[in-house]
């Protein structure tokens, strides 16, 4: 499974805005922080903000913050909402088993939908909070 380059922006954001506790921070400075394109992280942005996970300040001294505690904030939820699109194999987009030729043969479908299943248990037992204090540790 891959995650999309949207996915992997938006988690930037949470992570370098919750480093800011609290105080504002600029799409241009996270777009230089990590060398994304500005125009990209402002949709990004704006989409965050929708969802309820940045606040954002326009004007000249503007710029976002985070709007949930970092503790509040599931990996696993979180991607669920910034994806679109778990299917793994073409056969999973079926509504029932008769739909595909091999259904009674194959166990894929049922195996990648558990290892799904499992993919999003473990990433919903970390949050925001234990990326940020593992960003943290690193820099000291």
């Amino acid at each position: 499974m891959r995650l999309t380059l949207h996915t992997d922006y938006a988690l930037r954001v949470l992570v370098h805005v919750g480093q800011h506790k609290g105080d504002l921070v600029t799409i241009n400075e996270i777009a230089e922080c990590y060398g994304i394109s500005k125009n990209h992280l402002t949709k990004v942005v704006h989409q965050l903000g929708r969802a309820g996970y940045l606040e954002t300040v326009r004007g000249k001294y503007g710029g976002v913050r985070l709007l949930r505690r970092p503790e509040d904030v599931k990996l696993g939820q979180f991607i669920r909402e910034t994806e679109d699109d778990f299917t793994l194999v073409r056969c999973m987009r079926c509504e029932s088993a008769d739909e595909c030729r091999l259904s009674g043969s194959c166990i894929a479908r049922d195996a990648l939908s558990s290892g799904l299943s499992a993919f999003f248990k473990v990433l919903d037992g970390y949050t925001l909070a234990d990326m940020l204090g593992a960003q943290r540790q690193a820099a000291e």
